[in-house]
Parts: structure tokens; sequence; C-alpha cells
């Protein structure tokens, strides 16, 4: 009898998966989900009508269930947008290169420099 361990190539990218084949994350992201979709197919189902409000549900549960299964470059999407409004709204902007000649500076100050 054999007994056979499998062991990922990269083990930082490891994730341990609870339900379904489903991380944690994944898990009640999917479930959040469902709630949303729930919530309102009942709530508006009367008053717009079943397939309007299917359409809506699926719009609505659509980022929520997104945010579980998104990854890039290994961030989550919530870490992926505050970097995106970090880049791109906070620290917007032109960057003014300045350089500085220490060795100059620091002759400068001894009344050193006389190169004419």
């Amino acid at each position: 009898m054999i007994i056979e361990v499998k062991i990922p190539k990269e083990v930082r990218r490891h994730k341990e998966t609870i339900f379904f084949g489903l991380s944690a994350r994944q898990f009640l992201c999917a479930l959040l989900a469902v709630g949303i979709a729930a919530g309102l197919y009942l709530g508006l189902g009367q008053f717009i009508g079943r397939e309007t409000a299917s359409w809506v549900c699926i719009l609505a549960a659509a980022p929520a269930a997104a945010a579980g299964f998104f990854g890039y470059n290994g961030l989550t999407l919530e870490q992926f947008v505050w970097a995106f409004v970090k880049s791109e709204l906070l620290c917007a902007g032109g960057r003014v290169f300045v350089s500085e000649n220490i060795y100059y500076s620091m002759l400068d100050r001894k009344g050193a420099c006389d190169f004419d």
C-alpha cells in the first residue's frame, strides 16, 4: 500500500479550501452574492417584474462574487483598488528629477572650488 502526498511546486501559492473546493474568501463572497441576489429578487420582483428583477440581481451580485475570485499580481480586489486610487488619484502628478552633486556642494562649502 503506497500513500501519496501532493506537494505543490510553489508553496506560497497554496490555498486552503473549505467548501466545494473554494477558499474561505471565495465562499464568503459567493454567499454574499447569493444573499444580495435573493434579497433583491424577493424585494423587487413584485414591483418591477420577475425578468427585470432577475437582471438587476445579476448586475448587483456580480461585483460581490467577482471580489472573491479576483486576483492580479497576488493582490486581492481591495488591495488592487487601493493601489489604483493611490497611484492614479492621490499621488498622481508630475515627478521632477533634481540631481545633486554632493561632492561639489562639499567643496563649495569649504571655499576650495576655484575652477576659474
